[in-house]
C-alpha cells in the first residue's frame, strides 16, 4: 500500500497563531504548509562533509530481564571537537539521570528514553545541533529540545543563551516572549528571565529568533511545545557576536537557496534485493544471516571492508536518522552486495506507538533508503525486538516482513570482541539470523574472527531472504530463524 510522498525540504512543521505556534513532535509527510514565523529549515545532513553518528543504547534485545529502553543518537562532526564533546557530555548526563528515574515506570511497561538530532545551522559562521529528548514511563510521552551552538571562529560550544548579549538581554527577551504570548493565557506568566528556558533557540530563514520550549513547561501539557517567533528587527538589539553571525548565516542561507521543487521519492519501488542473491543455495548449503542494527555509524565503513575482504555478505537494518546523514554508505552496501533493512526513523519502541506514528517512522525511513540506493526496504527489524498487534498489521498493509533474531551476540552490553566472538560462534547453526551492532568498535573488531571460524565450519553467509529461498518472505510475519521453514520453529 504506497503513496507517493512529498518533500520541499526538511523542517520544522508549527501551527501558527500570531507569531507563536505548537510545533509538531515530528515533522509530517505527505503535508505542504505555508512557510510560517516558528519553522526552521534545517541543514541536510548529508551535505555536511565528515559528518557521523554516535549512539548510545540500552535494552537492545528479546532479554525480558532488561528494565528499560535508551537509544540516543547525536552527531559527530570532525570540524567542531569542542560541539562533539559537548553532545557526548550531554548524552551520557541523560542517560545516567535516566537511569536513575527510570525505575517508577508503569507496572507491565518499560521507560523508554529516546534522543534524536538535527541541524539547526551548519555555515562558516556558526554550527548548531538541535536535540530532541522524548522520554516514556508507561502513560504518555513528554518531549523536550535543548539547542547546542559552536563558534568556528574560536572553537567554543554555547549552549542557546550564548546567543544573547548577556544577562541583561535574556531578561528583554523574557519581556518580548511575553508579549507574543498575551493573547494565550496565563501560560505567559510561566515565562521566567533566569534563562533556564531558553534552553533551544535558533534562526528562521527571515532572521527572526525562534524560541522553543518543552512540554508542559508554560502550560498544560495537552499544548505540546510552544514556539516562540522574535521578529529579527527586535531579535537584532539582543545578539551576542555569534547571535549576529548565525541570525546572518540564517538570512543569507535563504537568499543563496534554491527554490523547493516536490519531488517523489522513489518508495514503489523495486524491492531491495542482494546483487547476489541467488548465488547460493541454502536448502544444500549451511547458511548463516549476519545482521548488523542502528547504523550506519563511524566503524560501519571498516566493517564493510572486512566482509569484502571475506566476500560475505550481510544484512544492515538502518535507523533512517543516521541513514539520512550517510547516504554514501547506503550506497556502499548495496553496491557490494548487502541488504538494507528497515529499523525505524529514531528507534522509538514501535509497539508502544499508535498505528500512525507506526507508519510515519517506517514510511520515513523507507523514503530516506529508497532515495539513496533506488530500491525500497522490504524487511523491518522491530526497535528492541519488540512487536504488537499493530505492529504486524501496519507491516502487512506497507508490505513488509518483520524480522528478529535467534542469536544474541549480546554486543550492546559492551565486552571484548573476544567474548562477542565466541558468543556468535558458538550459538550459530544453519539457518541461523544473528544479531550484531555496527555502531560498537567491539563488534566490528570481532567480525574478521567471525567470518574466519564460520567459513571453517563450512557456512556462507547470505542476506536474510536467502534463507528462505523460493518460499520468499511474507508481509506482516515475525521471523527469527531460517530454521522455520523446516519446521524446527514455529512460525509467527
Amino acid at each position: 500500500m504506497h503513496k507517493k510522498r512529498f518533500y520541499s525540504g526538511i523542517a520544522l512543521l508549527a501551527l501558527s497563531t500570531g507569531g507563536c505556534g505548537l510545533a509538531a513532535a515530528s515533522p509530517a509527510r505527505d503535508v505542504v504548509v505555508p512557510a510560517e514565523p516558528t519553522l526552521i529549515d534545517f541543514v541536510d545532513p548529508a551535505t555536511v562533509v565528515g559528518l557521523s553518528t554516535r549512539t548510545l543504547t540500552e535494552g537492545d534485545s528479546t532479554d525480558s530481564t532488561a528494565s528499560r529502553y535508551v537509544h540516543i543518537n547525536y552527531p559527530e562532526l570532525p570540524t567542531a571537537p569542542a560541539l562533539t564533546q559537548a553532545l557526548s557530555a550531554q548524552a551520557r548526563r541523560q542517560l545516567k539521570e535516566f537511569r536513575k528515574t527510570s525505575g517508577v515506570g508503569a507496572p507491565g511497561s518499560r521507560p523508554e528514553l529516546n534522543v534524536d538530532w538535527q541541524l539547526a545551522a551548519a555555515s562558516a559562521q556558526a554550527i548548531a545541533v538541535r536535540l530532541r529528548t522524548g522520554e516514556s514511563f508507561g502513560a504518555s510521552w513528554g518531549n523536550s529540545t535543548r539547542t547546542y551552538w559552536f563558534d568556528p571562529r574560536n572553537g567554543k560550544v554555547a549552549d542557546s543563551t550564548g546567543l544573547l548579549s548577556g544577562q541583561g538581554a535574556v531578561r528583554r527577551l523574557a519581556t518580548l516572549v511575553k508579549e507574543q504570548l498575551k493573547e494565550r493565557g496565563p501560560q505567559r506568566e510561566s515565562v521566567t528571565s533566569d534563562g533556564a528556558q531558553f534552553d533551544s533557540m535558533a534562526f528562521n530563514s527571515g532572521g527572526d529568533l525562534v524560541v522553543e520550549f518543552d512540554d508542559c513547561q508554560l502550560g498544560p501539557c495537552s499544548l505540546g511545545r510552544v514556539a516562540v517567533a522574535v521578529p529579527a528587527g527586535r531579535a537584532a538589539p539582543l545578539l551576542s557576536g555569534l547571535g549576529r553571525r548565525a541570525q546572518e548565516s540564517a538570512k543569507e542561507a535563504a537568499r543563496r537557496a534554491v527554490p523547493a521543487t516536490p519531488r517523489t521519492a522513489p518508495t514503489t519501488g523495486p524491492d531491495a534485493v542482494s546483487s547476489r542473491a541467488g548465488t547460493v543455495d541454502c536448502a544444500a548449503t549451511k547458511c548463516v544471516a549476519l545482521t548488523f542494527d542502528d547504523g550506519p555509524g563511524p566503524y560501519t565503513g571498516e566493517l564493510l571492508d572486512a566482509l569484502r575482504e571475506e566476500r560475505a555478505r550481510a544484512t544492515f537494518f538502518a535507523v533512517g536518522t543516521s541513514a539520512a546523514a550517510q547516504p554514501a554508505l547506503l550506497r556502499r552496501m548495496s553496491a557490494e552486495g548487502h541488504l538494507i533493512g528497515n529499523h525505524s526513523w529514531t528507534h522509538r519502541c514501535l509497539s508502544e506507538q499508535p498505528t500512525s506514528r507506526i507508519s510515519d517512522s517506517l514510511g520515513r525511513t523507507e523514503d530516506v533508503i529508497a532515495a539513496a540506493i533506488g530500491q525500497a526496504p522490504k524487511l523491518v527489524r522491530p526497535p528492541y525486538g519488540a512487536v504488537s498487534q499493530d505492529l504486524r498489521d501496519v507491516a502487512g498493509e506497507l508490505g513488509l516482513s518483520l524480522v528478529n533474531w535467534d542469536v544474541d551476540t549480546r554486543d550492546q552490553d559492551g565486552g571484548k570482541a573476544a567474548d562477542i566472538a565466541d558468543r556468535a560462534v558458538h550459538g550459530t547453526h544453519p539457518g541461523a539470523i544473528i544479531l550484531m551492532h555496527d555502531i560498537h568498535r567491539e563488534t566490528v573488531e570481532a567480525v574478521p574472527d567471525i567470518l574466519k571460524r564460520l567459513r571453517g565450519k563450512g557456512y556462507s553467509f547470505v542476506t536474510v531472504p536467502e534463507l528462505y529461498g523460493s518460499a520468499g518472505m511474507q508481509a506482516g510475519r515475525l521471523y527469527r530463524s531460517g530454521n522455520e521453514l523446516r519446521g524446527k520453529q514455529p512460525l509467527t
